[in-house]
């Protein structure tokens, strides 16, 4: 069961419109990185989890992200303004002007609606953690482009406060990790002699190495 604050997690204020921007903000509201994709790959990881701790960081995680969706709609409506103006709208924003009426539309910077395809999920809990701290690094990365692109500083500090809480869920997918030893695709890893060998097919006698910054050379 969730519950409805009636209260943004973060307040929102934008210090002018910009329509053209706020389509590029669409991409965190549907796109395959943002927040909606988020949120529902989280709850669907979510049904199947035995561990009840990490199950409710999942949902615990979700839920924010729905939090997340808001910030991001609430940005979008101020930054879209009161007045209907297709004539000037980029190709991606046309939909608010001619088909929601300025209601920011689950879909991502060129148009195109949300799709359950972007859902991962795998039933192994190793597996499904890994592609959200894949999720929340790639969110992060896209948080960082938007931020670059606009001077408006009302927008920038609430890009701030969801770049800073994509660093968090990121940190704690992380601990999540580590707590799996030895179950699912876990299991038995890197027991084998082949899980342990290093092809060296570049040509040039060198192998990585990641315990140092200047790789050893490689030894036949």
């Amino acid at each position: 069961m969730f519950k409805h604050q009636k209260k943004l997690l973060h307040p929102v204020k934008v210090k002018k419109p910009n329509p053209t921007y706020a389509a590029l903000l669409q991409e965190q509201l549907g796109g395959p990185q943002g927040e909606m994709k988020a949120a529902m790959q989280y709850f669907a990881q979510s049904l199947r989890i035995q561990d009840k701790e990490i199950k409710d960081l999942f949902l615990d995680i979700a839920a924010e992200e729905l939090c997340h969706m808001e910030i991001v709609a609430e940005m979008i409506n101020q930054l879209n303004g009161d007045q209907l103006n297709a004539k000037d709208a980029t190709v991606g924003g046309m939909e608010a002007h001619v088909l929601t009426g300025l209601t920011p539309l689950l879909a991502n910077a060129s148009g195109y609606l949300w799709t359950a395809a972007y859902v991962n999920e795998t039933g192994d809990l190793a597996a499904d953690l890994l592609s959200d701290i894949a999720a929340e690094q790639r969110a992060k990365v896209v948080y960082q482009y938007l931020y670059r692109q606009i001077e408006d500083e009302g927008v920038r500090e609430v890009i701030d406060f969801l770049l800073n809480r994509e660093e968090a869920h990121n940190t704690m997918f992380r601990q999540a990790f580590n707590r799996i030893v030895d179950s699912g695709s876990q299991k038995d890893w890197g027991v084998t002699s082949d899980s342990r060998i290093y092809f060296d097919l570049s040509g040039d006698g060198q192998h990585f190495d990641p315990a140092r910054k200047n790789p050893p050379e490689f030894k036949e």
